[in-house]
């Protein structure tokens, strides 16, 4: 069993999420040399990989933690009940429309244009 690059993004965000979509070879390869070599599933190898991606020296600490005989994090799962994947998709979308409205208010002529054209007078150039 394994999950999609939108699962990637639900577990340990866009960093992980970009990665499969735009190497996805590299991606899918380092998953398969990391469960050669830890002897597990796809979707656990998955899990770490994402979290390795993320934020290397945390995954790496974790890893360190887990040979002393520390808590084992669950990666494969994390952040995947349905409470946080809704707070996930809710927070996604405001940031979404955020950037979106900020860029389409800009491109329209709002914020950027009325600025761009009291630096031009400033500058005293026509724009």
């Amino acid at each position: 069993s394994s999950y999609g690059p939108i699962g990637s993004l639900y577990r340990a965000g866009p960093k992980p999420f970009f990665t499969r979509i735009f190497n996805p070879d590299t991606y899918d390869q380092a998953v398969l040399k990391y469960m050669a070599q830890d002897g597990c599933d796809r979707k656990e190898a998955q899990g770490n990989m994402d979290a390795f991606l993320d934020n290397m020296q945390d995954w790496a600490y974790q890893k360190g933690e887990e040979q002393k005989g520390k808590y084992k994090k669950d990666y494969a799962n994390a952040n995947m009940s349905p409470k946080q994947v809704i707070l996930s998709t809710v927070w996604g979308v405001g940031v979404i429309y955020f950037i979106v409205n900020f860029a389409y208010t800009g491109v329209q002529g709002g914020m950027f244009s009325d600025s761009f054209h009291r630096t031009m007078e400033i500058l005293g150039v026509n724009a």
